[in-house]
């Protein structure tokens, strides 16, 4: 019998989870705030959720479909 070796995650490797388990769809934004509904061309709607991004992390992940919301920190619009 062949042994049982765990798969790698975050806390194995000391990786931020970020790092180790990327999202499967990244988008680059100008505003801090971001609407998500999913790729309703490809039947993967969800309901529409607006995301605020964090300064410190510079990103945020749709709980939904896990697409990712990168801001483009020289390129950014204030909203008011």
């Amino acid at each position: 019998m062949s042994e049982f070796v765990p798969p790698e995650n975050p806390l194995s490797t000391g990786e931020s989870s970020a790092v180790a388990h990327p999202a499967p769809e990244t988008e680059t934004v100008t505003t801090w705030k971001v609407a998500c509904a999913g790729d309703e061309s490809r039947g993967l709607g969800h309901p529409k959720v607006w995301l605020k991004i964090s300064p410190e992390m510079g990103f945020v992940d749709c709980g939904y479909c896990d697409k990712r919301f990168v801001i483009d920190a020289e390129n950014v619009h204030d909203e008011h």
